[in-house]
């Protein structure tokens, strides 16, 4: 299974269902990470910024264009409800992310990215 890092996270390592999307991932594991519309891409708060691996992720949808185009995301964000690793993945691939500095939750110390 290929390994999602969380580097601004004390870079938690965990490995990944390619069967489920990023933020299903990440909310697996006993990690809080804002998704103020239930991951229904209806806004931004789950906006990751990739570090490394973007390759292996499903190409941007019509959700995330819009938000591209919008300013809402740049290049190297991706939103946790829409993307997930692509099907055909080494398992040996590892994906490095951090929170987006404005979805930071108050509650958790959060290392640098």
């Amino acid at each position: 299974m290929p390994k999602i890092i969380i580097q601004n996270m004390n870079a938690v390592e965990f490995s990944a269902d390619t069967k489920k999307n990023l933020l299903q991932n990440i909310l697996n594991e006993p990690i809080d990470w804002l998704h103020s519309c239930g991951g229904k891409g209806k806004c931004t708060t789950c906006k990751m910024i990739v570090r490394e691996g973007i390759e292996n992720l499903t190409p941007k949808g019509s959700v995330e264009k819009s938000f591209s185009e919008q300013g809402k995301l740049s290049e190297n964000e991706r939103l946790a409800c829409q993307c997930s690793f692509k099907q055909k993945i080494e398992e040996d691939k590892t994906l490095v992310i951090c929170t987006a500095e404005e979805n930071k939750l108050p509650h958790i110390d959060y290392s640098d990215c």
